[in-house]
């Protein structure tokens, strides 16, 4: 079932032969993580990328204070990893954990990558799918830097709307860089400007 999503999903993102999509599909693993349970945790290098076929995986760093910050959600038929230990070889700064009870299908990355080389189609959608994540690492990284907490949480409704949908308030306040009191008030404001 759960690589009938991913090639459901692929189907619909690429053109692959049946033999390329048979190659992809067998260089995947299925695994079910329980709510609060690691895929990767802070100190160990990322050497997989996980494609979500239920539920929600999230990327964030606990600092010295004990603070989460969460950088991304991952729900079905998204992506996730932590590129930058991948990359660098370097142990993660983050953990990567569910906040549901979620299924994936996880795959070596230089596995993955292989497949992206040979498989022109695959490696097609990669080149866009981190096209498209950079824009949004961007729009993220303008948001922090130039937003007020009312503008960050327009810019989530906007353009992640699932977010709000899903994740628990305290997960989009750390997501969003503001208090959980903050959130409150300005969800409570515009519930009252819709009126």
């Amino acid at each position: 079932m759960m690589k009938e999503k991913l090639s459901a999903y692929l189907h619909a993102k690429a053109r692959l032969s049946e033999d390329e999509m048979n190659q992809i599909l067998h260089a995947f693993q299925e695994k079910k993580l329980r709510k609060h349970q690691y895929l990767l945790q802070e100190g160990n290098v990322s050497k997989q990328i996980a494609f979500v076929t239920k539920g929600c995986l999230r990327l964030y760093r606990v600092d010295e204070k004990d603070v989460e910050h969460i950088v991304q959600f991952a729900f079905e038929d998204w992506w996730m990893s932590d590129r930058e230990s991948y990359v660098t070889g370097m142990p993660s700064n983050y953990h990567i954990d569910a906040i549901e009870d979620s299924e994936m299908l996880i795959c070596d990355i230089d596995t993955f990558n292989r497949l992206g080389k040979f498989i022109q189609p695959l490696g097609d959608l990669m080149q866009s799918l981190q096209s498209k994540n950079f824009v949004t690492v961007q729009r993220r990284i303008n948001a922090a830097l130039s937003y007020t907490a009312e503008q960050k949480y327009q810019e989530l409704l906007t353009y992640q709307p699932e977010i709000l949908q899903r994740v628990p308030l305290a997960m989009v306040a750390s997501y969003l860089g503001i208090t959980r009191e903050t959130l409150s008030r300005i969800r409570s404001q515009a519930n009252r400007n819709l009126k």
